[in-house]
Protein backbone atom coordinates (compact mmCIF):
# COMPACT_ATOMS: atom_id res chain seq x y z
CA UNK A 1 0.00 0.00 0.00
CA UNK A 2 1.04 3.23 -0.56
CA UNK A 3 -0.01 6.79 0.39
CA UNK A 4 -1.39 7.71 -3.53
CA UNK A 5 -3.32 4.93 -2.77
CA UNK A 6 -5.07 6.03 0.36
CA UNK A 7 -8.90 6.45 0.21
CA UNK A 8 -11.68 7.37 3.06
CA UNK A 9 -13.95 4.41 3.55
CA UNK A 10 -16.59 3.71 1.36
CA UNK A 11 -19.52 6.12 2.43
CA UNK A 12 -17.30 8.54 4.42
CA UNK A 13 -17.61 11.44 1.71
CA UNK A 14 -20.99 12.14 0.42
CA UNK A 15 -21.19 13.70 -2.90
CA UNK A 16 -21.68 17.59 -3.10
CA UNK A 17 -25.50 18.69 -4.18
CA UNK A 18 -25.14 20.18 -7.85
CA UNK A 19 -28.40 22.77 -7.87
CA UNK A 20 -29.27 24.31 -11.26
CA UNK A 21 -27.60 21.70 -14.23
CA UNK A 22 -30.43 20.96 -16.20
CA UNK A 23 -33.87 19.50 -15.57
CA UNK A 24 -32.16 16.14 -16.37
CA UNK A 25 -30.61 15.94 -12.86
CA UNK A 26 -33.85 16.51 -10.51
CA UNK A 27 -32.26 19.84 -9.22
CA UNK A 28 -32.34 22.11 -12.47
CA UNK A 29 -35.62 24.37 -12.48
CA UNK A 30 -35.94 25.39 -9.36
CA UNK A 31 -33.41 24.00 -7.66
CA UNK A 32 -35.21 22.93 -4.39
CA UNK A 33 -36.23 26.21 -3.07
CA UNK A 34 -39.85 25.89 -4.33
CA UNK A 35 -41.90 28.36 -6.33
CA UNK A 36 -41.96 31.73 -5.06
CA UNK A 37 -41.01 34.01 -2.26
CA UNK A 38 -38.24 35.43 -0.02
CA UNK A 39 -36.95 32.49 0.71
CA UNK A 40 -36.78 31.29 -3.38
CA UNK A 41 -34.45 34.40 -4.18
CA UNK A 42 -30.93 35.26 -3.73
CA UNK A 43 -30.21 36.32 -0.67
CA UNK A 44 -33.68 35.92 0.53
CA UNK A 45 -34.30 34.78 3.88
CA UNK A 46 -34.84 36.34 7.12
CA UNK A 47 -32.13 36.17 10.44
CA UNK A 48 -32.87 34.05 13.40
CA UNK A 49 -33.95 36.85 15.40
CA UNK A 50 -36.85 38.13 12.87
CA UNK A 51 -40.47 37.10 15.11
CA UNK A 52 -42.68 37.44 11.73
CA UNK A 53 -43.38 41.82 12.39
CA UNK A 54 -44.19 41.13 15.94
CA UNK A 55 -42.20 43.35 18.78
CA UNK A 56 -39.06 41.14 19.21
CA UNK A 57 -38.10 39.85 22.34
CA UNK A 58 -35.09 42.22 23.12
CA UNK A 59 -37.42 45.07 22.79
CA UNK A 60 -39.95 43.16 25.10
CA UNK A 61 -37.51 42.70 27.87
CA UNK A 62 -37.56 46.15 30.11
CA UNK A 63 -33.65 47.33 30.71
CA UNK A 64 -32.53 47.30 34.03
CA UNK A 65 -29.75 48.59 35.39
CA UNK A 66 -27.12 51.13 34.62
CA UNK A 67 -23.30 51.13 33.66
CA UNK A 68 -21.53 53.44 36.18
CA UNK A 69 -18.29 55.42 34.37
CA UNK A 70 -16.97 56.67 37.05
CA UNK A 71 -16.31 53.54 38.79
CA UNK A 72 -13.05 52.29 39.65
CA UNK A 73 -11.94 48.82 39.02
CA UNK A 74 -8.91 47.94 41.66
CA UNK A 75 -6.69 44.94 41.11
CA UNK A 76 -6.79 43.14 44.06
CA UNK A 77 -3.75 41.55 45.96
CA UNK A 78 -4.08 39.62 49.03
CA UNK A 79 -1.20 39.77 52.11
CA UNK A 80 -0.03 36.02 52.26
CA UNK A 81 0.63 36.74 48.11
CA UNK A 82 2.84 39.53 49.60
CA UNK A 83 4.55 37.15 52.35
CA UNK A 84 5.37 34.90 49.38
CA UNK A 85 6.68 37.50 46.44
CA UNK A 86 8.88 40.16 49.09
CA UNK A 87 11.71 39.72 51.26
CA UNK A 88 11.74 41.78 54.73
CA UNK A 89 11.82 45.24 54.76
CA UNK A 90 11.43 45.57 51.01
CA UNK A 91 9.17 48.33 49.46
CA UNK A 92 5.72 47.40 47.77
CA UNK A 93 4.03 50.14 44.54
CA UNK A 94 2.51 49.34 41.93
CA UNK A 95 5.79 49.18 39.97
CA UNK A 96 6.92 46.48 41.77
CA UNK A 97 3.79 44.25 42.36
CA UNK A 98 3.88 45.09 38.37
CA UNK A 99 7.59 43.68 37.93
CA UNK A 100 6.60 40.35 40.07
CA UNK A 101 3.52 39.84 38.04
CA UNK A 102 0.69 40.01 40.62
CA UNK A 103 -0.60 42.65 38.50
CA UNK A 104 -1.41 43.32 35.12
CA UNK A 105 -1.08 47.14 34.73
CA UNK A 106 1.13 49.87 37.06
CA UNK A 107 -1.11 52.34 36.21
CA UNK A 108 -4.41 51.09 37.00
CA UNK A 109 -5.13 51.46 41.26
CA UNK A 110 -4.16 48.54 43.81
CA UNK A 111 -6.39 47.23 46.55
CA UNK A 112 -4.32 45.16 49.65
CA UNK A 113 -7.02 42.45 50.57
CA UNK A 114 -5.96 40.42 54.05
CA UNK A 115 -6.55 36.98 53.63
CA UNK A 116 -3.84 34.97 54.98
CA UNK A 117 -1.14 35.30 56.97
CA UNK A 118 2.10 37.94 57.06
CA UNK A 119 5.26 37.56 59.12
CA UNK A 120 7.78 40.01 57.07
CA UNK A 121 7.66 43.84 57.75
CA UNK A 122 6.68 45.55 54.44
CA UNK A 123 6.24 48.94 53.18
CA UNK A 124 3.44 49.12 51.63
CA UNK A 125 2.53 52.19 49.46
CA UNK A 126 -1.09 51.57 47.57
CA UNK A 127 -4.00 52.60 46.67
CA UNK A 128 -6.75 51.45 48.96
CA UNK A 129 -6.15 48.74 51.50
CA UNK A 130 -8.30 46.87 53.84
CA UNK A 131 -8.80 47.20 57.52
CA UNK A 132 -7.38 43.65 58.19
CA UNK A 133 -4.61 44.20 56.05
CA UNK A 134 -3.80 46.82 57.09
CA UNK A 135 -3.55 45.48 60.81
CA UNK A 136 -1.87 41.99 59.87
CA UNK A 137 1.49 44.21 58.45
CA UNK A 138 1.25 46.80 61.10
CA UNK A 139 1.17 43.61 63.63
CA UNK A 140 4.25 42.19 61.64
CA UNK A 141 6.19 45.00 61.58
CA UNK A 142 5.64 47.08 58.83
CA UNK A 143 4.36 50.62 57.21
CA UNK A 144 1.43 51.05 54.84
CA UNK A 145 0.91 54.51 53.08
CA UNK A 146 -1.85 55.25 50.71
CA UNK A 147 -0.75 57.06 47.47
CA UNK A 148 -3.46 59.47 47.76
CA UNK A 149 -2.61 60.05 51.22
CA UNK A 150 -5.80 59.30 53.44
CA UNK A 151 -5.58 58.20 56.68
CA UNK A 152 -5.99 54.84 56.49
CA UNK A 153 -9.05 52.69 57.23
CA UNK A 154 -9.74 51.84 60.51
CA UNK A 155 -6.05 52.41 62.09
CA UNK A 156 -6.88 55.26 64.75
CA UNK A 157 -4.80 55.01 68.12
CA UNK A 158 -8.11 54.69 70.26
CA UNK A 159 -8.99 51.27 67.61
CA UNK A 160 -6.01 49.66 68.26
CA UNK A 161 -5.81 49.54 71.70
Amino acid sequence: MKLNELKPPRGAVKRRKRLGRGTGSGRGDKCTRGDKGQNSRSGGGVPPWFEGGQMPLQRRIPKRGFTNIFKKHYQIVNIDKLESHFEKGEKVTRETLEQKNMIDNASRPVKVLGRGKISKSLDLEVDRISKSAARAIKEAGGSVSLTSGEELPGLNEEESR
